[in-house]
């Protein structure tokens, strides 16, 4: 299990989550309602909730957020009603995107993804146009803190996908399916230090760009991140 990573585009956009925190965290009691309104609202008997959970957690979302989230949705009396929404396209010099969005107005929202593409130098494509460059795989960043000939034995005993040993981090992938599974395994075995936790887009390659081109990606994915109902943006985009 080798590889190189490109995990810098995660990263950065965990830098970008720190600086904006309480957006972020508005955006994840958003999904933690929507997971538990669709399901059981007990994480431990709903595997989407829990993921979303695990999401929060590892964003440092207080305990009592997350609750207050869940127990939200458990109001019958709350009558707010969110759709999933995605859409893909294409930022300047053609790198794919995959925009994931939660929102109580469609038309609303597809209005700004739309007028935020096309400002900057890119456009929206059609269902399909992008998403096969990418697969859902589950994400487990790890602090670089543990012993790499021990810690590649024990993920070899684990269900995973690949195991990347990056500059300064651990990178593991999973199966969407398994990725709670080894996320526990993980934490027995004393492995806790998790930068990043989640089930997510993995582009299937990377494209590099010239200083001047990346500064207007990067508008643009920040412009996208700023959007209320937009949850994630995916894109390829080497960092």
């Amino acid at each position: 299990m080798s590889g190189h990573s490109k995990w810098s585009t995660i990263k950065r956009k965990k830098g970008a989550i720190d600086a904006e925190r309480s957006k972020v965290f508005q955006k994840l009691a958003k999904e933690l309602y929507v997971a538990a309104k669709s399901g059981d609202s007990n994480p431990e008997n709903n595997p989407t909730l829990r993921m979303v959970v695990e999401k929060a957690k590892a964003e440092n979302m207080p305990k009592a957020n997350i609750e207050s989230a869940i127990n939200k949705a458990k109001n019958k009396a709350n009558d707010e009603n969110y759709e999933s929404v995605r859409y893909e396209g294409y930022g300047p010099n053609g790198i794919a995107i995959m925009i994931d969005c939660l929102t109580d107005n469609k038309n609303r929202t597809a209005g700004f993804v739309r007028s935020t593409l096309t400002k900057r130098g890119g456009n929206l494509g059609t269902d399909g146009s992008v998403s096969y460059l990418f697969q859902r795989k589950g994400v487990i960043v790890l602090e670089k803190i543990y012993d790499e000939n021990k810690m590649m034995e024990d993920i070899l005993n684990l269900n995973v996908l690949d195991f990347i040993v990056d500059d300064d981090s651990y990178v593991i992938y999973t199966d969407p399916n398994n990725f709670i599974d080894v996320k526990d395994n993980l934490i027995s075995l004393g492995y806790d230090r998790f930068i990043v936790s989640e089930v997510t887009f993995v582009p299937n390659s990377y494209i590099s760009l010239e200083k001047e081109d990346m500064e207007k990606v990067c508008n643009l994915i920040d412009a996208l991140n700023d959007l209320d109902d937009v949850q994630a943006v995916y894109h390829n985009l080497e960092m």
